[in-house]
């Protein structure tokens, strides 16, 4: 599908799959920042993986965690609606190299440190939930 001269040209400087490892990818040392639709399972894994991100959300809860990753967490900027690529351009480059991008990449690392927390030793806050979530359906009847 896509253009010989594009195949050609980008030999050597990257790679071309049909599905990757997201987790493994975004837990890379060479990654940093994600271009993301903002579905809820890419959003808890860059987080986890305490890297920021550029939102381009479609449909469904991917507006939500578009705002909320933005507005609430510090941890992305979202493109345009009208999306093109030179915005997207300038979006990678204040990512990569912009305050702004600092400013993400320092709140992502925080949120990282705080997701490790909740899933380690038995006083992390996603283990006891998830605790509590079994003792209930195992003590709730039908």
């Amino acid at each position: 599908m896509l253009p010989p001269e594009f195949v050609t040209g980008t030999s050597g400087r990257g790679l071309l799959v049909g599905w990757c490892p997201q987790e493994q990818v975004l837990n890379h040392p060479s990654i940093g920042g994600f271009l993301t639709h903002s579905g809820w399972n890419s959003t808890l894994e860059s987080i986890s993986s305490g890297v920021p991100m550029i939102c381009w959300p479609f449909f469904a809860d991917q507006q939500v965690n578009c705002w909320l990753s933005c507005n609430k967490w510090g941890v992305a900027m979202e493109i345009d609606n009208d999306v093109k690529r030179d915005e997207v351009g300038k979006l990678v480059v204040e990512l990569m190299n912009g305050e702004k991008g600092n400013a993400l990449r320092n709140n992502a690392a925080k949120w990282k440190k705080k997701a490790e927390a909740a899933c380690v030793a038995n006083d992390g806050s996603s283990v006891a939930n998830l605790e509590k979530l079994v003792h209930h359906m195992q003590t709730s009847s039908n």
